[in-house]
């Protein structure tokens, strides 16, 4: 797959097209191959939860839905542009790297 945790990413389709933000957790569904993406701040949903404990209040929170891989591009942290992902191996361990600037994109 092309993502991983911590990428910065762009909405590409859908009511949240545009937006952008960071990959909190990945979702593999090896039954059907359908992988979905949790991204911070992006297609919240409302949710009525009940008081738990004096610690865990009660109330209307907001929790992050998953949003399908194939809605997301990758933005380059250098060159900051969207892109697409080409591998190489550099230094016996692969990598990935923009295809705009030619920078690799894992630290």
């Amino acid at each position: 797959m092309r993502l991983r945790k911590g990428d910065l990413v762009e909405v590409i389709t859908g009511e949240e097209r545009g937006r952008r933000g960071k990959i909190m957790k990945i979702e593999r569904d090896k039954k059907t191959g359908r992988n979905r993406v949790l991204v911070e701040g992006l297609n919240l949903a409302k949710k009525h939860q009940r008081t738990r404990s004096a610690e865990k209040p009660g109330g209307i929170i907001d929790l992050p839905n998953p949003i399908d891989v194939s809605n997301l591009v990758l933005l380059c942290p250098k060159c900051g542009r969207k892109t697409k992902v080409k591998r190489e191996v550099h230094d016996g361990r692969r990598v990935r790297i923009c295809r705009e600037c030619n920078e690799i994109i894992d630290a």
